[in-house]
Parts: C-alpha cells; structure tokens; sequence
C-alpha cells in the first residue's frame, strides 16, 4: 500500500515543464507523418519488446532526449541494441522522427509521455539493459528539488526495471545535481557505483546541445554510471 501511495506522488510531482515552443514545417510534417510509425502510444500496460522491436536485443531507455540528436547517432551506432527514447516535448519528438528516418533505423521507437507513468506502467521489471539520462532539468532552487528525476523513489522505480548487471547513466553539467544525485544512487537498493565517485567520460557518448551550453559557459560535466547488482 506504501509503494503505492509513493507513486501517486510521482505522478503529481511533474520531473518536468510542458513547454511545447515553436515547431519547424520540418518537424511538424514528420511529426505528422511518421508519428503512426515510430510513435508508441501511452497505455498502461506492458510493453512486449518482442512484438515492438521483432527481436530480442536488449533494450536501452532514454529519459527525456531533448531533440535527440544524440540519440540517434546512438541508435546508429549500435544496430544490435534496441531503444526506446522518451520526451513530453513534441517538437524534439517531430526532430526524432525525422532522424529515425533520415538515418533508416530499426531500433528506435518513441513514447511521448510522462516517464515516470511510463517506468510504472508499460516497462516490466527486470527487462531493461540501460537508462541513459542526458542533461536533465537540475531544477535549481531548493522549493522545486522534489521535481527532480534522479532520485528516490523514481531510482528504486529505474533500479527495479533494469536486469541483472544493467545500469543507469547520467550526465550533468550542474554540479548540486550531480552531488544530489551521487547520494540518492548510492542510496537507493541494489544500485553500485561502477567508479568511486564520478565516472570518467564517456567517449561513445555524442555531444548534446545542453552540454556544449555547459562549456560554454565553463561549466564542468559530471558523469554518474550506477549498476544493478543480483
């Protein structure tokens, strides 16, 4: 009943600002085009990878991918591993789809919506290989702290969908986030740090455009990778 309850929060406490800006023509006629392809549709029951990806790869999940540029050149890079990319904001979604095309891939699908609904209602436990977090929201000042994704209860949410030896990586160029989040996945059950603290940079990892505003402005980026242990 506990856990429950503890979901409801969740899902009251939006990790995230709907903030719908101005769509391209460009990303508007492929989001009108390619949604019916590429697009999962929110429902609140399991997914079946076997029947979304036609095969048994193992499946990587992309928190809140911006315009997804990174994640498409992941995708490419990788044609043995599935993905699955989530986003609330529709035209990075519109740009995503354009991508998935452009590049001809077979491994990327989409779900816009809320991803904590989504953990808690159509990725079964134990099925994940990878959370991938790139740059999300730091959500600065302390009143909006509860909004924040990378920490408990949603890490016990990430930590039970993920198999055995599975990991959750996260990147951020705000450091209180990164200390905030290094304690709550240090905290949160059957997640170990694969570093003593931050992990060293990630070289297959691409440059993504919240990152290159962090160097810009001088910024030092953090990286976290935690795995789950039996």
């Amino acid at each position: 009943m506990k856990e429950k309850q503890h979901q409801t929060v969740q899902r009251a406490i939006k990790t995230f600002v709907l903030r719908q800006g101005r769509m391209t023509e460009a990303q508007q006629r492929d989001y009108n085009e390619l949604s019916g392809r590429w697009r999962i549709p929110y429902t609140p029951s399991a997914l079946n990878f076997i029947d979304v990806f036609d095969n048994m790869n193992p499946v990587v999940v992309e928190i809140g991918f911006g315009m997804g540029k990174a994640t498409a050149i992941i995708a490419e890079q990788n044609p043995d591993k599935n993905y699955l990319g989530i986003e609330v904001h529709t035209p990075g979604v519109g740009k995503l789809l354009g991508e998935i095309r452009n590049k001809d891939l077979h491994n990327l699908y989409i779900i816009q919506h809320d991803a904590v609904e989504v953990l808690e209602t159509m990725l079964q436990d134990n099925s994940i290989s990878a959370f991938h977090v790139f740059f999300p929201d730091p959500w600065p000042k302390k009143k909006h702290y509860k909004r924040r994704l990378m920490q408990r209860p949603v890490t016990n949410l990430l930590a039970s969908k993920l198999s055995t030896g599975g990991y959750i990586y996260m990147a951020t160029d705000w450091e209180p986030y990164a200390e905030f989040a290094l304690e709550e996945l240090s905290q949160t059950e059957k997640l170990i740090n694969r570093y003593d603290s931050y992990a060293p940079h990630q070289k297959w990892r691409p440059e993504t455009r919240f990152e290159q505003k962090g160097l810009s402005a001088e910024r030092e980026i953090y990286e976290l990778i935690f795995e789950k242990s039996e």
